[in-house]
């Protein structure tokens, strides 16, 4: 399969091409979008939603329960549906554990002190409550659990690992889109827990359906998972696959792909640490080897916002969130001339700041 196909199928399978009809079809398809920049995690969502699609309609969704955040994989905040979250770190947060376990030695956090944590936890949000993360930081210093420097951090992490709370519904903000999201408990929050009847098999099938054509070493980049789990993973699943070529190793596709929509836009601006980009082994289908430093991860894990025409990613893009600059225009730094013209890339742009601004 040639990169242009590659391509072609590919903005398809994240319904760059083949919009979803709601926000939480949009992240359910997805299944896991990485959302450390909360407001490009969720504009990736709405990126991939039919229609007009704003900031407020994404916080709706978070609002009802339908999509939460957490540290799903790798160390790494995504968005999820609240339903999907528990299946997916009983796959995911023991290993994710155990490679923050010398984090936590430094930070003196043991079981005992985990436990504590849990309990205060779990009482200050018993009965529906929330709570910002500096008011729960608040209630484990009173209760004698030190957040201190990045103390706090790393137990929040590991309590969203445990599956004991996870990120909700958001805060509101004057003069802009929210930053912060409130701390709930996960088994009051979520309603409607799914329990698939083979998870690692699910995992791989729900990553190919929207990251698709991929192969078992995208999976292990993407999940965090070992190779040989991975290739177990794909193996458990392979009645549910469809191959679709076998260099350097098999590719897959979940059928049917979703229907490509004559409306999408051919040109998107698509936000930081964005799935399209950043979920395969192999940046160079996506981007030309020479402008991978451009968008990163670069020396301090940064991965740029990306415009991308027709499947490449032919430029970046900026923009600042801070108050009253929210309604700023969007500026390109487009990599080569001719890929796109300025009216689509206005366009794209232009897209982004009526989400944001709604």
């Amino acid at each position: 399969m040639d990169a242009a196909t590659v391509r072609r199928e590919r903005l398809r399978s994240h319904r760059l091409s083949a919009p979803a009809a709601t926000v939480a079809q949009a992240a359910s398809h997805m299944l896991a979008t990485q959302g450390q920049e909360f407001w490009g995690g969720r504009w990736a969502i709405a990126a991939r939603t039919r229609g007009r699609t704003t900031v407020r309609d994404v916080d709706a969704s978070f609002d009802r329960g339908e999509i939460v955040r957490s540290w799903t994989m790798r160390g790494t905040i995504h968005v999820i549906p609240a339903r999907d979250l528990a299946w997916v770190l009983s796959i995911t947060g023991e290993r994710q554990a155990r490679q923050a376990a010398a984090v936590r030695r430094a930070e003196a956090i043991d079981e005992a002190e985990l436990s504590r944590a849990e309990a205060l936890t779990r009482a200050a949000l018993a009965g529906g409550n929330r709570l910002t993360r500096k008011e729960l930081f608040a209630v484990l210093e009173a209760g004698g659990v030190s957040t201190a420097h990045q103390r706090g951090y790393h137990l929040l992490v590991a309590l969203s690992l445990r599956v004991v709370v996870c990120q909700g519904p958001v805060v509101p903000r004057d003069a802009g889109p929210t930053r912060e999201q409130y701390i709930v408990l996960a088994d009051e929050w979520v309603t409607d827990a799914a329990s698939p009847a083979d998870p690692l098999a699910e995992f791989f099938v729900r990553y190919v359906a929207s990251h698709g054509p991929a192969g078992a070493r995208d999976f292990a980049w993407w999940s965090g998972l070992p190779l040989g789990v991975s290739r177990a993973a794909a193996e458990q699943a392979s009645e549910r696959l469809t191959i679709v070529g076998d260099e350097p190793e098999p590719q897959y596709v979940v059928a049917p792909a979703p229907r490509r929509s004559p409306a999408a836009p051919d040109v998107v601006a698509l936000p930081p640490f964005e799935e399209y980009y950043l979920s395969y082994v192999d940046r160079t289908v996506p981007c030309a080897p020479e402008f991978l430093r451009a968008i990163g991860p670069s020396m301090n894990g940064i991965v740029r916002p990306i415009i991308v025409a027709r499947g490449e990613a032919i430029g970046v893009w900026t923009h600042s969130l801070a108050v009253g600059r929210h309604a700023d225009d969007p500026i390109p730094e487009l990599f080569t001339e001719g890929a796109a013209s300025a009216e689509e890339v206005a366009a794209a742009l232009d897209r982004y700041r009526d989400f944001i601004t709604a």
